[in-house]
């Protein structure tokens, strides 16, 4: 379980009005410890019923590494709306570059894995940042990421 630090915490509910993903794509339960303009972690506790472990894999279920990375720049997208306030709620958040993707051990069904994102730069609508993901202590994977935010 991951302690909440002194950061702000944003629960399920604010999450979806400041990001359009929605299920069976929306991949944080959760984000603490929100630093506007620095950092946050996004938690995403991993259970059985998650609809990608009927195919990767069914007999040891494994978190596709891609969706590792997607819930880093959700939890990005989090931090980003939290800076920008209000008339960023609802904007789509596009992907440009992932860079220096490593993917250390596989994160599995009982897992709550701790998103830990930090802002690298902005300029203009373009955002920068480094990710890590870890269960406990453990380093699960880690990437820098680039993102562009738009209106819908």
């Amino acid at each position: 379980m991951v302690s909440v630090g002194e950061g702000k915490v944003i629960d399920i509910g604010r999450i979806m009005e400041m990001i359009p993903h929605r299920y069976p794509f929306l991949m944080v339960d959760k984000v603490i410890d929100v630093f506007p303009d620095r950092s946050a972690v996004g938690i995403k506790n991993v259970t059985i019923n998650e609809p990608f472990f009927q195919g990767h894999f069914p007999s040891r279920p494994v978190m596709p590494g891609v969706l590792i990375i997607e819930a880093m720049a959700q939890t990005a997208a989090v931090l980003v709306v939290e800076t920008l306030g209000p008339s960023a709620e609802g904007k789509l958040v596009y992907f440009m570059s992932v860079e220096n993707a490593r993917f250390r051990k596989p994160v599995g069904p009982g897992d709550q894995l701790a998103i830990h994102v930090f802002k690298e730069r902005s300029r203009g609508n373009v955002w920068k940042f480094r990710g890590e993901a870890k269960v406990g202590e453990t380093l699960m994977a880690e990437a820098t990421y680039a993102a562009m935010i738009l209106d819908t």
